[in-house]
């Protein structure tokens, strides 16, 4: 159990621990500190909402009143070029009511950067000029944050011990979670549930037809926080950043009815919505003399509403199953079960 938690830990891990130098902006201003981090963790929490949402199903026919199944289900975002970096705009950086300026150190005005899930092939420095009452204009250097790149293999990772329970009249109630994982900087907590109706089942003929038809609504629940106090750039107390996300799958299934190996597929619609906090307190200098110590800086958060679209195969050999499929979305992503079960 404990190497499920780290799995899924793994994937959160992308979005929030490459994030601690995030707070390193905040010398550019809270607003703008929280506009790179939108454009920046976007890609990694809706790639997280898309990978969460894999292998609720590997049948559309429904388990029988008192039929079960017990899985250890993995599952993969594949991450594009495209969701690698995105295009910074140094204008959108700058305003008339802030008394500094901010330009890319080779003087471009706009260039694409590493998000979360990609990597600077070398420093990005952006410098941000001020006026110092004493010393007179002053400049500061900082290097934006790269990403994790090819560290993960371009894959984001979740996986899930997962249950289903036939009740009957062709509904099968489901439920999925991660163990909680808990250390002196990361704590992780994750489940779901889901409903399935075989519609088929409600026909005469239910046990002569050779396919099955069913729809499905799932809801996942992601908790996860990061403590960045002891590797933070920026003096204070406290500070972490915490991330909620919580999502819904709503899916049409169909699938084969056969001894042995069955076929399915479907189409469904994910909508989700990520929130990523930077909490503590953070102590701002600008020049020998002056500083500023801001509480609780920021939180962005980003929503997925896409179209899925699913084939997959499963293998039955007594109480073993073995199931794969693969998604095309927004986000691509495939899955593998292991499954033991009786109906």
């Amino acid at each position: 159990m404990k190497k499920i938690s780290l799995l899924i830990l793994l994937c959160l891990t992308v979005s929030l621990s490459v994030a601690q130098d995030i707070d390193g902006l905040l010398v550019a201003g809270t607003d703008n500190a929280q506009r790179f981090a939108d454009d920046y963790l976007k890609p990694a929490t809706n790639g997280l909402m898309h990978s969460m949402n894999a292998n609720w199903f590997n049948t559309a026919d429904a388990k029988p009143l008192g039929g079960f199944e017990i899985s250890l289900v993995t599952n993969a975002v594949i991450v594009k070029d495209d969701q690698q970096s995105f295009l910074m705009n140094i204008e959108d950086y700058n305003s008339a009511d802030q008394d500094f300026t901010i330009d890319f150190e080779d003087g471009v005005n706009s260039k694409y950067v590493a998000s979360a899930l990609g990597e600077n092939e070398s420093d990005v420095n952006i410098i941000i000029t001020y006026e110092d009452p004493i010393f007179g204009e002053q400049e500061e250097t900082i290097t934006l944050p790269s990403g994790i790149g090819d560290a993960t293999a371009n894959l984001l990772p979740t996986a899930f011990i997962q249950g289903a329970v036939g009740l009957s009249h062709g509904i099968e109630l489901k439920g999925r979670f991660v163990p909680k994982y808990e250390n002196d900087d990361v704590s992780i907590n994750m489940y779901g549930a889901g409903l399935q109706m075989e519609f088929t089942k409600w026909l005469p003929a239910d046990k002569l037809l050779p396919v099955a038809i069913s729809g499905l609504v799932a809801y996942t629940h992601l908790n996860g926080s990061y403590d960045i106090t002891d590797s933070s750039g920026v003096n204070g107390d406290n500070q972490k950043i915490e991330n909620e996300t919580n999502t819904w799958l709503f899916q049409l299934i169909g699938s084969t009815k056969l001894p042995v190996i069955n076929f399915y597929g479907g189409l469904g619609y994910i909508k989700g919505k990520s929130n990523s906090d930077l909490l503590g307190t953070y102590t701002i200098n600008s020049g020998p003399f002056f500083s500023e110590t801001i509480e609780d800086p920021f939180s962005v958060s980003s929503d997925i509403a896409s179209v899925r679209g699913t084939v997959g195969f499963k293998l039955k050999l007594g109480f073993f199953r073995l199931n794969g499929e693969y998604h095309l979305s927004e986000y691509n992503a495939f899955a593998l079960g292991i499954n033991f079960g009786f109906r």
